[in-house]
C-alpha cells in the first residue's frame, strides 16, 4: 500500500477528537476529513510538494470509497496541468475530479481547492479553514448524492493551485471533461468553517439575482448572507478571489460560499482546533439544502434567465 495512504489511514483511525455528541455519521466524517487534511503530516498541501501528493492519495481513496465515477479521459481521478510561476519556472499541479450521473446531462460543478501554502519559515500552514473545510464539505455532498440520485449530473472538483492564482480551475475550464456548454453552474466553497458570528456569505446573486429564490434552509442558527459580489466594492468584491472566478470568466453562473477573513487567515494558526465545528456542520448542511433546492429546478432557462439574456446581448 502507498506510504502516503498508510499515513492517512493511520490518522483517520487515530482521530480521537471527533466524539459522538449528537452529530450524524456524515458530520463526524466531515470533521475527520478536515482534521486529517490539515494535520502536520500533510505539510500544508502546497502545490507540487509531497504534502500535495499525500492529499491526492487521501482524496482518491475517499472518492473511490464514496463511489464517484472517474472520467475515462483522465488518469483515475487526476487531471494534470502545468503553469508558469514567475521565475520559478514550470509548476505541475493536479485537480481531483469525479462525477455522479444525474437524470439530465446538464452539469453543476461543485468545487473546492485542496491546496494551501505549505511551510514558511519552518512553520506549517495547515489551512484547516482554507481550504480543508471546503474539501470536506465536497466529500460530504458527494456521499449524499451517491445515495440520492440528483436531477443534474454533478461534477465534484477538488482544485489544485488556487493559492498560486486559481490555476487548477483555469485549467479545468480550459480543458473540461465535458463540453463547456453543458456546465450550467458552479458552486464553490472556500473557507466555510471559521466564523464566530454564525455568518456564511454567498456571493454570485448580484449578477444572478434569481438565485436568491433558492436560499431557504431549515437551520435558523445559521445566517446565510448575500454580498461581497458588487464590483463597486473593490477588494471586498469576492467575484474573482477564488475558483468560481474561472467559471464566471466563461459566463457560467456561480455561487461562492465563504466566510470573511478571520484572525487565523493565511497564518500557521489556521488549525483544526481553531475552526468553529458547530458552525461548520451547520454551514455544510445549509449549503447542501441550497444545492438540493437548485437541483430540483427543472426549468433551467427560467433559473438562469440572466445568463440567457447575456448571451443575446
Amino acid at each position: 500500500m502507498n506510504t502516503y495512504l498508510l499515513i492517512s489511514l493511520g490518522l483517520l483511525l487515530s482521530c480521537g477528537t471527533v466524539k459522538n455528541t449528537g452529530t450524524t455519521a456524515m458530520d463526524q466524517q466531515l470533521l475527520k476529513d478536515v482534521e486529517i487534511l490539515s494535520s502536520d503530516s500533510y505539510e500544508g498541501r502546497k502545490t507540487n510538494t509531497k504534502g500535495a501528493e499525500m492529499a491526492r492519495v487521501y482524496l482518491a481513496d475517499r472518492l473511490k470509497s464514496i463511489g464517484l465515477t472517474p472520467f475515462p479521459q483522465l488518469a483515475g481521478y487526476e487531471q494534470p496541468f502545468s503553469f508558469k510561476n514567475g521565475n520559478k519556472g514550470l509548476i505541475n499541479g493536479k485537480n481531483m475530479i469525479g462525477y455522479i450521473e444525474g437524470k439530465s446531462d446538464q452539469v453543476i460543478v461543485i468545487s473546492a481547492h485542496y491546496d494551501h501554502i505549505g511551510i514558511i519559515n519552518n512553520q506549517i500552514y495547515n489551512g484547516a479553514d482554507d481550504n480543508a473545510s471546503g474539501v470536506a464539505a465536497l466529500l460530504k455532498f458527494a456521499a449524499y448524492y451517491k445515495d440520492h440520485k440528483p436531477n443534474h449530473t454533478l461534477i465534484f472538483a477538488a482544485f489544485d493551485a488556487e493559492e498560486m492564482g486559481l490555476q487548477g480551475s483555469k485549467a479545468f475550464v480550459a480543458n473540461p471533461p465535458v463540453k463547456l456548454d453543458k456546465i450550467i453552474m458552479n458552486i464553490n466553497m472556500d473557507m466555510i468553517s471559521h466564523n464566530d458570528k454564525g455568518e456564511l456569505y454567498a456571493c454570485g446573486t448580484f449578477k444572478y439575482p434569481s438565485l436568491k429564490n433558492y436560499f431557504y434552509t431549515t437551520n435558523p442558527k445559521l445566517k446565510v448572507l448575500f454580498g461581497h459580489d458588487d464590483p463597486k466594492l473593490g477588494h471586498n468584491d469576492w467575484t474573482n478571489q477564488s475558483d468560481h472566478s474561472a467559471f464566471n470568466d466563461k459566463n457560467i453562473p456561480f455561487i461562492y460560499f465563504g466566510v470573511e477573513d478571520h484572525k487565523d487567515y493565511h497564518k500557521a494558526s489556521d488549525e483544526y482546533q481553531n475552526i468553529n465545528k458547530t458552525f461548520f456542520i451547520d454551514a455544510s448542511n445549509s449549503i447542501l439544502e441550497i444545492i438540493n433546492n437548485i437541483d430540483k429546478e427543472r426549468d433551467i432557462q427560467q433559473l438562469f434567465r440572466e445568463k440567457l439574456q447575456m448571451k443575446k446581448q
